[in-house]
C-alpha cells in the first residue's frame, strides 16, 4: 500500500510541474520558457532514483547520460521554430522536428560509442 501511494505521489508531483509550466506559458512565454528550460524532469528523475535506490553511482550515471543527450535534444528547438516560421502546419513541424531529434540522438550515441563513451 505504501509503495502504491509513493507511485501516485510521484505521478501527481511530476504532473503538477508539467501542467504548471504549460499554464504559466499561456500567460508569459518568457516565464514559461525559463521554467521549461530548467531540467525539471531530469531533476525529478534523479530525486526519485536516489530515493528508491540510495545509489549515488546510478544518479551520477543518469546525470552524465543526460548531459551527453542534451546536445541532440537542441535539434527540436532549432528545427521547430524554423518550420513554423516558414508556414508549415504545427503537427507536421512537430513530427519532422521530433524525427530529426531522434535521428540526432541516434547519431550522438553512435559518435559517443566511437569514442568509447557508453550511456
Amino acid at each position: 500500500m505504501i509503495k502504491m501511494s509513493y507511485y501516485i505521489a510521484k505521478i501527481v508531483i511530476t504532473t503538477v510541474f508539467i501542467v504548471l509550466i504549460s499554464e504559466v506559458a499561456k500567460r508569459s512565454s518568457f516565464i514559461g520558457a525559463i521554467l521549461a528550460s530548467i531540467p525539471i524532469v531530469s531533476v525529478l528523475a534523479m530525486i526519485w532514483l536516489y530515493i528508491e535506490t540510495k545509489d549515488v553511482s546510478k544518479v551520477s550515471a543518469l546525470s552524465s547520460s543526460v548531459f551527453w543527450l542534451v546536445l541532440p535534444s537542441l535539434t527540436l528547438f532549432i528545427v521547430l521554430p524554423l518550420l513554423l516560421k516558414n508556414g508549415f502546419d504545427f503537427y507536421v513541424s512537430m513530427t519532422v522536428s521530433l524525427g530529426l531529434t531522434m535521428f540526432s540522438y541516434w547519431l550522438m550515441i553512435l559518435v559517443l560509442g566511437h569514442f568509447g563513451i557508453e550511456l
